[in-house]
């Protein structure tokens, strides 16, 4: 009888598939690479044609060993690693690290670890891409130039074992941006004016928006403008303008890709990147489903593909009809074309059976799996419903030569919100009376005139970071939650409450980078690399030649920084705070947080506090140094020294000139000085040093 050996990556995926196949099949885990880049060197021969120094990856020997014995036995073996770059990386690398005959050795993949896929598979053996594996390579070869050449530049200058990464560093650049755009906005006054109406005949009154003059729009930018209006408002009489009834679609949402899951995942169950990866890789490789056993209960994770095979749309379709009825089931879709197929092999992140419902399945998975599972279920059976239809009605008012407007929409077809609704979909519109036309006259109740103030862009979060890293083409679905956490690990980023800042370490690493290496720092240099990687996988450009023309620049920006940095000396900074221990004048250092103070006496004397840097401003509360500080994650703010007996405290600098209209305390934002009471709106420029 034959022997067949099946090779995965993971240990969770053993048990699932060894009960698809029969006795003769042996199912083992490669437990992910087998052989790597060392970690001791650069690993990359630069003389001879960036040739990679691959070893095997220490504590992989005893596994590494069990596998050879297997393959020996084996008639046919075969290599069902991931299928996606890396996967097909990993099954060359087990290809030449079994040692035995390559021509019983084959490559399988399957996008889902269900019987029929992995059965089907096995029919469908082929030889291992190396298109896919030389993109892997290139990716994996840049990646490690720009991080071994670039972080002994960061430790010279910052004095600790810092590092850079060519996607993690770009990251870092678009959450400082950001930063710096949300510490230079002023914030603009404008107005809004609602008005409430009593209409004939009806007990609930009707609330409009003031939409403009003659018939165009009108901004009101302040109390004078808005004083102007009430005024031009006083004892006229209003009556309905205009109604006008529509339809509107709105259409089903495609299924999710890795970046979609992240960002819905992050919005809707407040999971992170990480988190939700881990548990989307959990169900992909099998759960123990009572009465069923262990089985794939999602498709692959890693995607960027909203494609869906027409066997899972045949099984949708039926799903839908019975459950729905006839009337849900969408009519073919086709998935947009994607400009950038970074991973486009894949299908969308879809439940391997649409009749394997959340309920039904609740039991067999923890808490966080079955929230998890149940997004990307309604996801997938909503992508595959017809679109929900809203009846509109705008009914226009008018008050002289002025117009208010309101509007209102009700769902006549639910269609794919009968199974999955988002945040916006719940707000629920405006009821308007059913007898308001042309003629109807209303009654002004009250005018309610309300003041606003523009707003900074939102910080970062991790879902509008994947959602800013996947359109700007930076990265791959793979990346996206290591980056973040590499960030947040290094302390270059904090996370408070969903939002990321950078850190006082992160913005010293960013400036560093910035100066010295600013095309790994260019987001369009760093998307035009992710586009070069994908010709390799296309095989229109060759590995190394990407790689060799990459280098040079590389080289001679890291040459010329570190020439810089040999002419200046870098002294630790001498304070005049004294060590109650020793007496000695304490030092400034560089740690994982930042900067704090440290006695020069080390190891003698282990002393050490945190580092308030006086910013030369006294508190406007109490008189007292305003000083800059950090919180617990390392967010930068500045607060009063005698914190907590004075409670004063300022995202932004504050400055030593005093508001010359209310004469409270002016924040420096960007070039300008603006007034801390939004209220009073003072802003000027700023005095040059």
């Amino acid at each position: 009888m034959a022997k067949y050996l099946v090779i995965v990556e993971s240990p969770a995926k053993v048990k699932t598939i060894k009960k698809f196949l029969g006795k003769n099949y042996e199912v083992a885990a490669s437990q992910g690479h087998v052989r790597d880049l060392p970690k001791s060197q650069l690993g990359i021969d630069v003389e001879h044609d960036f040739e990679p120094k691959y070893i095997t990856i220490r504590g992989k020997g005893e596994l590494l060993a069990k596998l050879r014995k297997s393959a020996k036995k084996a008639d046919k073996i075969f290599l069902a690693t991931d299928p996606d770059r890396e996967g097909e990386a990993i099954s060359w690398h087990l290809k030449t690290a079994l040692h035995t005959d390559e021509e019983k050795m084959h490559r399988i993949t399957f996008n889902e670890i269900t019987k029929n896929a992995v059965k089907t598979s096995l029919k469908e053996a082929r030889d291992i891409n190396m298109n896919l594996v030389d993109a892997q390579q290139a990716r994996r070869t840049l990646d490690r130039l720009v991080g071994y050449q670039i972080s002994p530049v960061l430790w010279a200058k910052v004095k600790r074992g810092l590092s850079a990464g060519r996607v993690q560093s770009v990251a870092l650049r678009l959450i400082g941006d950001r930063e710096d755009e949300i510490n230079a906005f002023i914030p603009e006054e404008y107005w809004t004016l609602d008005a409430i109406f009593s209409i004939p005949g009806e007990k609930k009154s009707l609330t409009a928006k003031f939409y403009g003059f003659k018939n165009e729009r009108l901004a009101i930018h302040n109390q004078k403008e808005m004083e102007g209006i009430l005024q031009n408002l006083e004892g006229i009489s209003y009556r309905v303008d205009e109604v006008k009834k529509g339809e509107r679609i709105k259409k089903a949402p495609l299924p999710f890709t890795t970046s979609t899951l992240q960002q819905e995942a992050a919005k809707t169950l407040n999971f992170s990147t990480q988190k939700t990866m881990r548990l989307a890789q959990q169900l992909y490789e099998g759960i123990d489903i009572k009465g069923q056993g262990t089985v794939g209960v999602i498709s692959y994770l890693r995607t960027d593909s909203t494609r869906v095979s027409e066997e899972a749309k045949e099984n949708a379709r039926t799903y839908i009809e019975q459950t729905y009825g006839a009337q849900y089931v969408a009519e073919g879709k086709k998935s947009p074309e994607k400009g950038k197929k970074i991973q486009d092999a894949h299908e969308a992140i879809r439940p391997t059976d649409l009749s394997r419902t959340p309920a039904s399945i609740k039991e067999s998975l923890a808490r966080d799996q079955y929230r998890l599972y149940q997004l990307i279920w309604k996801r997938f059976a909503a992508s595959q419903m017809k679109d929900a239809k809203y009846e509109t009605t705008s009914v226009r008012i008018a008050g002289g030569e002025y117009f208010f407007t309101v509007s209102a929409s009700k769902v006549v077809f639910d269609g794919f919100l009968s199974v999955y609704t988002q945040d916006e979909d719940k707000k629920t519109g405006v009821l308007l009376a059913k007898g308001l036309d042309e003629s109807t006259k209303l009654t002004m109740k009250e005018l309610v005139p309300e003041q606003h103030f523009t707003q900074p862009p939102a910080h970062y979060t991790e879902a509008s970071l994947v959602r800013a890293l996947e359109e700007l083409g930076i990265g791959r679905p793979s990346t996206y939650a290591p980056t973040i956490t590499t960030l947040i690990s290094r302390h270059y980023v904090a996370k408070e409450k969903k939002n990321l800042y950078i850190t006082e370490l992160g913005e010293v690493v960013n400036g560093i980078m910035l100066q010295a290496f600013p095309s790994i720092m260019d987001v369009h240099f760093t998307a035009t690399m992710e586009a070069l990687l994908d010709k390799v996988e296309e095989g229109k450009v060759e590995w190394k030649s990407v790689v060799r023309n990459f280098y040079p620049d590389l080289k001679e920006a890291v040459d010329a920084a570190q020439k810089e940095l040999e002419q200046v000396k870098i002294e630790d900074e001498v304070t005049d705070v004294i060590c109650e221990q020793c007496g000695r004048n304490m030092v400034i250092k560089y740690g994982p947080h930042g900067r704090f103070l440290a006695c020069p006496g080390f190891p003698e004397c282990r002393n050490t506090k945190p580092y308030y840097e006086k910013i030369g401003v006294p508190c406007p509360l109490c008189g007292k140094e305003v000083v800059l500080k950090k919180t617990k994650k390392g967010r930068k703010y500045y607060g009063c020294e005698d914190n907590p007996d004075c409670e004063f405290m300022s995202w932004q600098k504050p400055s030593k000139e005093k508001c010359p209209q209310c004469g409270g305390c002016l924040l420096e934002k960007g070039n300008k000085l603006v007034c801390a009471d939004e209220a009073c709106g003072y802003v000027t420029a700023k005095p040059k040093e």
